[in-house]
């Protein structure tokens, strides 16, 4: 267990709210590396360490979801030597990390789309969902492939073609059946939008990462570089949400 302290000022408040769902992007792998005159493979291998230690520390604070932005629709544009090395990370986290995060009873689940993924990175992902479909601690929901906006057109594609079926008239479709429509859909249903999003490395923007399910987020940014995001750096993001009066469109 790690030993998880409050700071000084919510601490003596007793203020600290922890979120049920958290989403992470997770930037500045490459400029953890440059920084270290070290190649950007390098900054991806530590951030996957990070990811790891990041995962037990919420999972023992009671966080219930954690999704994490770890492969865009987008980032296919990047050179080739490092989009094989990032679809080979989820082979090294299989075999370093799900055991021990299996025996923490997290449970690890993926969004976005299988079609292009490697044989291996697949594979690999689907024996850690195996291995722990029966865990009730923590949700680790990798977004690998994942894309915001075709999340939505596919949803709307589907509920238009079962309108279209007459499982439901067009006065059918609200919120809720959009929601049963997306890929989160698997998550509880309670639990599907995130409480709080954190972006690391400075950049101000969501990249395309849950844009239906974050209408309501918090958001947290920080100029902590992915690799360097810590027990200290999570403890931060989590006392600043903790301040925040959240009002959902109301007073």
């Amino acid at each position: 267990m790690f030993n998880f302290r409050l700071g000084r000022k919510a601490e003596a408040e007793g203020t600290l709210v922890v979120p049920k769902h958290i989403g992470i992007i997770m930037d500045g792998n490459g400029r953890w590396a440059k920084k270290r005159m070290q190649p950007r493979i390098m900054g991806h291998k530590a951030g996957m360490e990070a990811l790891h230690k990041v995962t037990k520390v919420a999972s023992d604070m009671g966080v219930q979801v954690l999704t994490v932005y770890a492969f865009s629709t987008e980032n296919w544009s990047r050179p080739e030597t490092e989009v094989k090395f990032i679809m080979n990370l989820p082979v090294d986290f299989y075999e370093k990390y799900v055991p021990e995060l299996h025996q923490h009873n997290v449970k690890i689940q993926m969004i976005g789309e299988t079609d292009r993924l490697p044989a291996g990175t697949l594979d690999a992902l689907k024996k850690a969902e195996s291995l722990t479909e029966l865990n009730t601690g923590l949700i680790l929901n990798f977004a690998l492939n994942y894309g915001g906006r075709a999340e939505i057109v596919q949803a709307i594609r589907a509920i238009a073609q079962d309108v279209l079926e007459a499982k439901y008239a067009p006065s059918d479709v609200d919120d809720a059946l959009v929601s049963d429509y997306l890929q989160t859909r698997t998550l509880p249903s309670s639990l599907r939008d995130p409480d709080l999003i954190i972006r690391t490395s400075g950049e101000l923007r969501l990249s395309n990462f849950l844009p239906w399910q974050a209408a309501y987020s918090e958001l947290y940014f920080t100029d902590v570089l992915w690799p360097d995001f810590d027990e200290v750096a999570f403890q931060a993001a989590i006392e600043a949400y903790s301040k925040r009066q959240r009002r959902f469109g109301g007073i």
